[in-house]
């Protein structure tokens, strides 16, 4: 990467089941960073509950504004989680089969 460039960034979330324990995550490689996840070897709160299914992401032109919302949505009440994650993921489907079009 060129000195002053700027990287795109993604916020996620994770769950373990449908209105489940959710992770909210925040990351440069959203391939790289879910598949960690997957594999157990992500963050130790993901590892603990299990939070490996992707159910929701969106993409941000540049990493600290995808920081910024995820320090923002890390507030946000639990219902008001559920409600972007059903806007974007009604079924609550496991995207990752699906990231790899998007990044």
């Amino acid at each position: 990467m060129f000195v002053g460039m700027a990287r795109h960034g993604y916020v996620y979330i994770l769950a373990n089941r449908q209105h489940g324990t959710l992770y909210i995550g925040v990351t440069s490689d959203l391939v790289r960073r879910v598949l960690e996840h997957r594999q157990g070897v992500g963050a130790a709160f993901a590892q603990r509950y299990g939070t490996r299914r992707l159910v929701y992401a969106e993409r941000h032109e540049h990493i600290a504004d995808a920081i910024r919302r995820e320090k923002a949505m890390k507030k946000w009440r639990r219902a008001w989680k559920i409600e972007a994650i059903e806007r974007l993921n009604p079924a609550w489907r496991d995207l990752w089969t699906d990231i790899h079009n998007w990044t």
